[in-house]
């Protein structure tokens, strides 16, 4: 799967991070940055789906 964040949408709540750290880690802008572009990770989904603006793409 592939994975994006668009940071002009992205808030910093960070759930991707809590749901998914192998993937996902709030930068120093406390923006999502995604640390596995490419990943199998079910968590990604999950964290997609929990995004509270949506900023969170996954590809299959």
């Amino acid at each position: 799967m592939k994975v994006r964040v668009d940071e002009a949408t992205c808030i910093g709540c960070g759930v991707c991070e809590n749901l998914c750290p192998d993937v996902f880690k709030l930068g120093d802008d406390m923006k999502a940055k995604v640390l596995q572009p490419e990943t199998d990770l079910d968590c990604a989904k999950d964290a997609a789906d929990s995004c509270p603006t949506a900023a969170i793409t996954v590809e299959e």
